[in-house]
């Protein structure tokens, strides 16, 4: 009897997802659905088919990440919540897991939806469409089950000091504090990469450019992709903007990856909080405000910042002369991976509509995001 059940159980999953899976239409979704609803014994076999989807989605190059966000995209809440359950389900059975990934799991939404049992059927046969249809992506490092480097016992000293200067410069009122706290933690930034240069060129150690992925969605993502860029090219990465996807891949060493994160996230905080004060004194003054003045904003911000940061990259470097070959090196290298990662990369034009109110408070703001590294300095903590 117990084999009788499995292999009916099987039966029913397989019968549903040959039928819902490969469709777009809506009736073989209400079809498949209904046969689900109706077999409480087949939910443990969908869960678990719902895990290979996902499995195949990191051997896909993948990432939890990337996937919630694309299924927040392209469906609803309850998919998102399914998703996230999934994930958690699939990723719980490896004794480690690849580096950033922790993080990527604590963002998950895993609360159950209260739905009826074909309500629920359905949400199921949505998602895994979405799943099995995913194209491959250029890997950014291993899937669960792959040998993994030994992890770090914490993080460097240098990123929890930018860490929590940039906490500190988003949570201020005063905007001359959030300038020096900024403008303390891009230094920490370009000197923490010019001693990994030295270490590199003194014991080489076959350490070549990694890549991580950080989302940039909508509204105004070629403003936040073009911040992104500009973060990225200061502090030695290069970055790849995939708009269907909404995420930019960032090539870099190791060490520069989560620093140029840490500040993109929060230079686009600080912008963001900008943004708002430059709208309520426009309303203030009776000029409505609209999509247009918020689009020139961020990008007056992105385009004056990328200025101020490579400046104060380029000021840092000259003061130690010798490392510059060791650093020039390293350039390369990333540009070669990146070319390599993504050999059909082509530029973008920007698609923005112009106002010039919206660039000028940008530009203002990207100023008073302060890079000047001797004005208002702070002690280190």
């Amino acid at each position: 009897m117990g084999r009788e059940a499995a292999v009916s159980t099987g039966t029913t999953v397989e019968r549903a997802l040959e039928t819902a899976l490969y469709t777009d239409e809506e009736a073989p979704l209400d079809t498949a659905a209904s046969l689900l609803a109706a077999d409480r014994s087949a939910d443990a076999e969908l869960a678990r088919r719902g895990e290979e989807f996902v499995r195949r989605a990191w051997e896909r190059g993948w990432q939890p990440a990337d996937l919630v966000r694309l299924v927040r995209r392209e469906l609803a809440e309850e998919h998102v919540r399914l998703a996230g359950a999934l994930i958690a389900a699939e990723t719980a059975g490896y004794a480690h897991l690849p580096h950033r990934w922790s993080a990527q799991l604590a963002d998950l939404d895993t609360t159950p939806t209260r739905a009826d049992r074909f309500s629920s059927a359905t949400t199921a046969l949505e998602l895994y469409r979405l799943l099995v249809r995913l194209p491959s992506l250029e890997p950014v490092g291993p899937v669960p089950g792959d040998a993994l480097p030994a992890p770090s016992a914490g993080e460097p000293r240098m990123l929890t000091r930018v860490r929590a200067l940039l906490a500190k410069a988003e949570a201020t009122g005063y905007p001359e504090e959030a300038e020096a706290l900024t403008a303390k933690a891009q230094e920490l930034m370009a000197r923490h990469s010019l001693d990994e240069a030295a270490l590199a060129a003194r014991t080489p150690s076959g350490d070549v450019p990694g890549a991580m992925r950080i989302g940039v969605e909508p509204p105004y993502e070629q403003a936040k992709a073009i911040l992104l860029d500009a973060v990225a090219s200061a502090n030695h990465c290069r970055a790849v903007w995939n708009e269907p996807y909404g995420f930019s891949t960032v090539v870099g060493f190791e060490a520069d990856l989560d620093p140029v994160e840490l500040l993109y996230t929060s230079l686009l905080v600080q912008g963001t909080a900008a943004m708002t004060r430059a709208e309520a004194q426009q309303r203030a003054g009776g000029r409505k405000r609209t999509k247009s003045f918020r689009q020139s904003f961020l990008l007056a911000y992105a385009n004056r910042l990328g200025a101020r940061l490579a400046t104060t990259t380029r000021r840092v470097a000259a003061e130690t002369p010798t490392l510059l070959p060791a650093l020039a090196s390293r350039e390369v290298a990333v540009t070669s991976r990146a070319d390599e990662m993504f050999p059909e990369t082509r530029t973008t034009r920007v698609r923005a509509m112009w106002d010039e109110a919206g660039w000028t408070h940008g530009t203002t703001a990207a100023n008073a995001a302060g890079l000047h590294p001797h004005r208002n300095e702070l002690p280190d903590h």
